[in-house]
């Protein structure tokens, strides 16, 4: 399994590790739970070193870069970052990412871990216009600092003024004693905080620079596990269970990264096109049972009558409400927010209500 510059540091701290997307991962520390809430409460630390980075350079960038994702990142000022997807030929999802413009001519692809060899082929073969592409997975590190202490421990070790980055938006500056790293207002648990590209050999450094700042705050390393709970009360999607190759933007939701502006001329626009014309046969939803139970990833979801209208696609017992919630495609009828739908369970039918996102308010 590959590793991340923080991997020996995990198990050094007693994580449970496991594989993932071919990297040894920290799946938890102390608790999913008492993770989830430090995030939501504190300040937590996760490594995600996994995922990829693809830089995008020269005068035909932008071209490529139209040409390869749903939204308009013609609209997209330097300094600002954007969520978007790459579809492919059928309007389904090859991967959602961000998009940040550094310069005029000078992008950053964050991709999906599990995603970054099909994705650099992708970048590859739709390259036509001969944009200047590089993958720089290998050769960037990524920590993400997340909750409401996030900024108060960060600011200890910068003199870059945080306050004053807009979320979605980057600068790059000194942090930990170290030069050039990208400070990036984003993050995968609603929790508030920052996300921090730098190279790899300078990662010990900055792991013990922020621990230190955040000791008087409660600082703890997460591992994946709570990632999951974390972004799932968020209601944010999860490439590989709520979106893949079958989904289309419009189906999952994703309306509003799916741009049909003149000259964003992406890979199955018409098909795109034609889909928000017609009407989709099945919506993206989450969903909180009311019985007691936990959903799971491919269990069927039906009406009243026992028929089905659709199938689970993430769930968990959320740390916050104490109670079983999940994302699920249905047909349309049934993902009105208040609808009642049923989860099969082991051959029971669970009743579930139907929530508008995000869980956690």
């Amino acid at each position: 399994m590959k590793k991340t510059p923080f991997t020996d540091t995990h198990i050094a701290l007693g994580a449970k590790m496991h594989e993932f997307a071919g990297y040894n991962m920290p799946i938890e520390y102390s608790g999913i739970i008492e993770e989830h809430q430090t995030v939501v409460n504190a300040v937590g630390v996760f490594d995600v070193s996994h995922m990829g980075e693809f830089w995008v350079k020269g005068p035909k960038a932008l071209e490529f870069v139209q040409k390869v994702t749903t939204n308009d990142a013609s609209k997209l000022e330097v300094g600002k970052i954007q969520y978007t997807c790459f579809p492919n030929e059928k309007g389904g999802i090859k991967d959602d990412f961000l998009l940040y413009h550094f310069e005029p001519e000078k992008y950053l692809m964050v991709v999906n871990a599990a995603n970054m060899e099909k994705d650099w082929e992708w970048c590859q073969k739709q390259n036509t216009m001969g944009a200047e592409i590089e993958d720089a997975s290998g050769h960037t590190a990524l920590l993400a600092v997340q909750g409401p202490k996030a900024i108060d421990t960060l600011q200890k070790i910068t003199d870059v003024d945080l306050s004053v980055i807009p979320y979605y938006t980057f600068v790059t500056g000194k942090i930990g004693g170290v030069d050039n790293v990208i400070i990036s207002n984003t993050g995968y648990t609603g929790a508030g905080g920052f996300e921090l590209y730098f190279y790899p050999e300078y990662g010990l450094k900055i792991w013990e620079a922020i621990f230190d700042a955040g000791a008087g705050f409660g600082i703890k390393p997460v591992g994946l596990g709570a990632r999951d709970t974390l972004r799932l009360e968020m209601g944010f999607c999860l490439y590989g269970n709520d979106l893949d190759e079958t989904t289309t933007p419009l189906e999952a939701g994703l309306g509003w990264i799916t741009k049909f502006t003149e000259g964003n001329n992406f890979v199955a626009r018409e098909l795109l096109e034609k889909q928000k014309a017609e009407g989709v046969t099945r919506k993206l939803c989450g969903f909180t049972l009311l019985d007691k139970g936990i959903p799971r990833h491919g269990y069927e979801i039906v009406n009243a009558d026992d028929e089905p209208i659709g199938s689970v696609t993430s769930g968990t017992i959320s740390p916050l409400l104490k109670a079983g919630i999940g994302l699920g495609y249905v047909k349309p009828e049934y993902a009105k927010a208040g609808s009642r739908i049923y989860i099969k369970v082991r051959n029971k039918n669970l009743e579930a209500e139907v929530t508008k996102l995000p869980f956690r308010k």
